[in-house]
């Protein structure tokens, strides 16, 4: 059985349409398959920005809820946000879960390993990655129980990152492949495996519906035939999906194709 961990989460996000996280992780959780919806109980206050994190306590208290209603799951999980950091608490459990045996594709325009000393805005959605390693430069109330080595994470279809994270990417040893190299990315990559997907990996000209659109990105018909010929996917997110008002039918049908692809619906 699926069930779709449905986060309204936009408080990480630094963008001025945030909020249409909101209605976005409520919209993609009916598109895609899956046998029950269960939406976290996360809070909707803008919060206090802290130790160059903007929102720092609403989002250290939402982890917690994030946290305790996946647990409350048996089933295999798809999160659904929100924006990226609402991958922690699914990502944390899997490691606890599968150990160093676990593999994250980090599936997304950005790679996410700012700290708040490099991102002047303090959006906690570009630090994400840093926090899964437990890099000290993340407050701890953000770090994850259970973190990751370096080599358990690759970051896939990248073409936005900042000089900063990219020095910090070949510092790590993280392992990173652009939107040429995607069938690279997935080649050796075996189970246990965690599919991460931020939407804005995406071309826009195909899906625009993200805060932080970058050209370039794949098809998403050919993204969805890599992810559904891996083996051994123990959970997965979608994430960033921001609609202005009304429904796009070509983006709803996306969500439903990367939906089948993570799930095997």
């Amino acid at each position: 059985m699926t069930t779709v961990l449905c986060v309204p989460q936009w408080q990480g996000s630094a963008s001025g349409s945030a909020r249409r996280l909101v209605a976005g992780a409520h919209r993609a959780a009916e598109l895609v398959p899956a046998d029950r919806i269960v939406v976290a109980p996360v809070l909707d206050s803008a919060g206090q920005r802290e130790s160059g994190v903007s929102a720092l306590d609403v989002l250290a208290a939402n982890l917690r809820r994030i946290g305790d209603a996946h647990a409350g799951i048996d089933d295999f999980v798809l999160t659904v946000g929100g924006e990226c950091s609402v991958d922690i608490a699914p990502i944390s459990a899997a490691r606890a879960r599968y150990g160093d045996a676990l593999t994250v594709l980090w599936i997304d325009a950005h790679p996410d390993v700012y700290s708040p000393e490099t991102l002047p805005s303090g959006a906690f959605h570009g630090m994400v990655v840093r926090a899964l390693l437990g890099d000290g430069d993340i407050p701890a109330a953000l770090v994850p129980e259970h973190t990751l080595a370096p080599g358990q994470i690759v970051i896939v279809g990248e073409r936005g990152g900042a000089g900063s994270e990219h020095r910090y990417i070949e510092a790590t040893g993280l392992r990173r492949y652009g939107v040429a190299d995607l069938e690279r990315a997935f080649a050796d990559v075996r189970g246990p495996v965690y599919v991460h997907v931020d939407l804005d990996v995406l071309d826009p000209a195909v899906f625009a519906s993200t805060c932080y659109p970058e050209p370039g990105g794949p098809d998403p018909r050919r993204l969805a035939a890599l992810i559904a010929g891996l083996d051994g996917v123990v959970g997965a997110a979608i994430t960033e999906h921001a609609p202005a008002d009304g429904v796009n039918p070509a983006e709803s049908d996306v969500i439903r194709l990367l939906g089948a692809a993570l799930t095997r619906g």
